[in-house]
């Protein structure tokens, strides 16, 4: 692009053209509605102070910190157009819908506004007033004054009585409360990043009587949802720069991790030639599902780039991977190795039953693929639900309700 043209309507156009290509690589298809509507709204406008070549780059822009800690973003380009793609795929469209946004930028705002059109209406609401309030600034910038602004918690009731076509949530949650469910129409679509096992994903959720089930997900990261219904992932050291993430209750032995990572490391490779589409996030919730079933404990390793150059451990994922600890031993799932264009599964495990558990994860590594990738289906119930009457699948249980993990 020729520096004497760059303006916000070129930096826009070229945004939306590699959200296009990104969806087409990913086998995706940009909604045109969705399209026209990131094509029209200027995205700078709701990041005040931000160069403008910046405010179009495909990444969140982080718009309120707590110390280190992030609490409020414009969402990346890429995973709002994702999200209000499942949005509008689940409910045939969102014109003249009637939609409620929680956790407010007021940039995805401003968007489902011009999806939404004359006969719709948006509601986004934040915990934070600051939040609001610069919501609220930029979407009259932009020219949206007409979407409503609402500062409160939305774990509760926002409008009692009133129900809306789709809520859609752009904070991280990790249940899914009553409200959320109470305030859809029959037939209303929820589309929430979820984290399970301590892995985060966007669900396109129709409601279905008491609860909900899905019709598509995307791997996804967002800030934590605040307020009452927050809920804070747990970390355990297990070496310097390593870090097992715990979000389901676990409860672990800090003290049999002393030394773990220092005992002779074992390796087992599935023996797969593996093309790059494969959709590796669907394969790490297989394996937390899997690894629970067998009653052992599904644990996230972290890792710092340092502990991973030094050699200390080589995960797959330094921000989020698979790993299970049992008897005392632990295994996680490695780098891949690639041969040409393809590559193959690996695990690599320490203990005193190191090559058993590298075999076994293995293993189930390679279930996923002989049943074809399966990617995951979610049911939502109430958290009363016997166990009786949920769905096949691995139940997770939350404070609000029970979720059922089934493989399609």
């Amino acid at each position: 692009m020729n520096v004497g043209t760059i303006n916000s309507e070129s930096l826009r156009q070229a945004m939306v053209d590699q959200l296009a290509a990104d969806h087409a690589d990913k086998g995706l298809t940009l909604r045109p509605e969705v399209e026209a509507a990131m094509r029209t709204v200027p995205r700078e406008l709701f990041t005040p102070g931000l160069p403008l070549q910046e405010a179009y780059e495909n990444r969140a822009v982080i718009t309120k910190r707590r110390g280190e800690e992030n609490i409020s973003s414009v969402s990346a380009p890429f995973l709002i157009a994702e999200m209000l793609g499942q949005a509008a795929d689940a409910l045939g469209g969102l014109r003249g819908r009637h939609a409620l946004e929680i956790g407010s930028g007021g940039y995805n705002a401003s968007l489902l506004r011009e999806l939404v059109g004359a006969a719709g209406s948006v509601t986004t609401v934040d915990i934070d007033s600051d939040v609001t309030d610069r919501a609220v600034a930029c979407l009259a910038a932009a020219g949206y004054d007409d979407v409503k602004v609402v500062c409160t918690d939305a774990e509760h009731p926002v409008d009692p009585g009133r129900r809306y076509d789709l809520i859609i949530v752009t904070a991280g949650a990790w249940d899914i409360p009553p409200a959320w469910c109470d305030q859809l129409t029959d037939n209303g679509v929820l589309v929430v990043p979820l984290r399970t096992f301590g892995m985060t994903r966007a669900w396109a959720l129709r409601r279905a009587g008491v609860g909900l089930v899905s019709v598509s997900e995307r791997q996804c990261g967002f800030v934590p949802v605040q307020g009452d219904g927050a809920y804070d992932v747990q970390y355990v050291d297990v070496a310097d720069g390593v870090h097992l993430r715990l979000d389901e209750g676990q409860q672990l032995d800090s003290q049999s991790l002393d030394g773990l990572l220092e005992t002779p490391r074992q390796e087992a490779w599935a023996g797969l030639s593996l093309p790059p589409p494969t959709v590796l996030a669907d394969l790490d919730l297989w394996l937390a599902t899997s690894i629970t079933a067998a009653r052992q404990e599904f644990v996230v390793l972290t890792a710092q780039e340092a502990a991973i150059s030094s050699g200390v451990v080589a995960p797959s994922w330094r921000f989020g991977t698979p790993a299970v600890l049992h008897a005392g031993t632990f295994a996680y799932r490695s780098e891949l190795r690639w041969t040409g264009d393809a590559f193959d599964l690996g695990v690599y495990a320490h203990g005193p039953a190191a090559a058993a558990a590298a075999r076994r994860l293995v293993e189930d590594m390679r279930a996923w693929v002989y049943a074809g990738c399966p990617a995951p289906a979610l049911h939502v119930l109430p958290a009363q639900t016997p166990d009786g009457d949920l769905p096949a699948g691995t139940a997770v249980d939350k404070r609000h309700s029970r979720l059922v993990l089934a493989w399609i």
